[in-house]
């Protein structure tokens, strides 16, 4: 069977990180991150152009800096069941932090998620860098890496012992011999772990895709190890071609060493293609939208974020980059570290820091739609994604893409021209879990 791309949907609303000056397009309802049509719009146009899936991120602290959508949006699983029912085929991914929420409330909620929508809900495991959600948690301060990454491998394998509480024949609902439910087919998970204590069993059983499926994002070496060991799908950074294929040969390689089937892992890159109707065209409003997004206050506030968001506006924009190596611990680790070294290395100024890693770089996905599926085409075939996370500037940029590029990568067999199932796994090519109580009865 021929290889083929995903696609995944990834809405901004009003705006996220970077997009500064999103929320002023015209285009855009300044409500779009708390309207549930506009997400069901979304939606409904990534499922008519048969996308794999849409995804919504989360996080649950803010100040005053954080990007307009982060400020006044919907929470991801209620969401997701508003779209669940104006949708057939189109997976629904959420964003649920394993630090800050139970095992048997993620199972319950991700589960409820899977049958509303007939086997389409997917989870995207973070551990959450956000240091100040832990003081709207009763907690003094945030968890260190080693436990944060810890319990979020303990929280997925709970979750998932939970899902398969019930074997998959426990609900005869013979009316004619009074049995509703087989108990000897209803099993306690009994989990005591170093992080969890959970009984069960969950009082929900599983979907027709069996599982919701599990993605993950990371690039530090705990985020890559935890993605190796339980992720089915990854959302990885991108970056340069050459970035992107290490990235992918990486996960892939610890994928293997981990004993699962490498194919079991479906990894997306980040992409905001910028379409018209010449390259000329396209590179210009690729310039327009960078413009529309310089802001530099704004961006000292985004730097915050991978310190825990640290206030940098304290400090003198013309001295040297201050001493913060400490809050990047339990920060955004791995972003904050190469801003540090940079820093160091080359002797920058704070206010050379911000506009540095502020600046941002240039969809590689950028022109005409013969010039945008080429470079698509070229990348898939050199190995550094299975998959791309789309984000568009608006309507106008997604319709662009997906009557001028998708018809493009179908001609060619590299994206579907219909859908393979009813489910994310069956569109995904993932294989349904085995129920391990029916294993062990087997």
């Amino acid at each position: 069977m021929t290889r083929k791309i995903h696609l995944a949907l990834h809405p901004y609303g009003v705006g996220g990180p970077g997009q500064h000056g999103l929320w002023k397009d015209p285009s855009v309802a300044k409500n779009a991150s708390i309207d549930i049509n506009y997400y069901i719009q979304q939606a409904r146009a990534a499922e008519h152009a048969l996308f794999d899936a849409l995804f919504i991120v989360d996080s649950q602290f803010i100040n005053a800096t954080y990007p307009a959508h982060y400020l006044n949006r919907l929470e991801p699983l209620t969401l997701l069941s508003a779209v669940a029912t104006h949708t057939r085929h189109i997976g629904l991914v959420g964003t649920a932090s394993s630090t800050y929420n139970s095992p048997f409330n993620l199972a319950r909620r991700f589960g409820s998620l899977d049958h509303i929508s007939g086997g389409r809900a997917g989870w995207n495991v973070v551990t959450s860098f956000d240091t100040g959600t832990s003081r709207n948690y009763g907690l003094e301060e945030h968890l260190d890496y080693t436990t944060r990454y810890g319990r979020a491998l303990e929280s997925v394998r709970v979750v998932r012992g939970l899902w398969d509480s019930y074997e998959d024949d426990a609900f005869p609902a013979d009316v004619e011999r009074g049995v509703f439910l087989d108990p000897s087919k209803l099993h306690a998970l009994n989990h005591e772990g170093e992080h969890f204590r959970v009984d069960g069993p969950l009082n929900l059983s599983r979907s027709p895709q069996g599982q919701p499926v599990i993605f993950q994002a990371g690039v530090s070496e705990e985020g890559r190890d935890l993605a190796a060991q339980v992720a089915e799908g990854i959302y990885a950074p991108g970056g340069s071609l050459a970035d992107a294929h290490a990235y992918y040969t990486d996960i892939k390689t610890r994928t293997a060493a981990a004993g699962r089937d490498p194919e079991h892992i479906k990894i997306f890159i980040h992409g905001g293609p910028v379409v018209r109707g010449t390259d000329e065209a396209a590179r210009r409003r690729a310039a327009e939208i960078l413009d529309e997004d310089n802001d530099f206050d704004r961006n000292v506030g985004l730097l915050g974020r991978a310190f825990g968001a640290h206030d940098f506006s304290r400090y003198d924009l013309d001295a040297p980059f201050p001493d913060v190596a400490h809050l990047a611990e339990k920060g955004g680790r791995t972003g904050a570290a190469k801003i540090i070294d940079r820093a160091r290395a080359e002797n920058l100024t704070l206010r050379q820091v911000v506009e540095s890693f502020s600046e941002r770089r240039t969809s590689p996905f950028v022109g005409a739609p013969g010039t945008v599926a080429d470079t698509i085409a070229d990348w898939f075939a050199a190995g550094t994604f299975d998959g791309i996370n789309l984000a568009f500037r608006n309507n106008e940029d997604l319709n662009w893409f997906v009557d001028g590029v998708v018809p493009l990568l179908q001609e060619r067999g590299l994206f579907r021209t219909e859908y393979e199932s009813d489910t994310l796994r069956g569109n995904l090519g993932l294989p349904i879990p085995a129920n391990r109580n029916s294993l062990v009865r087997a």
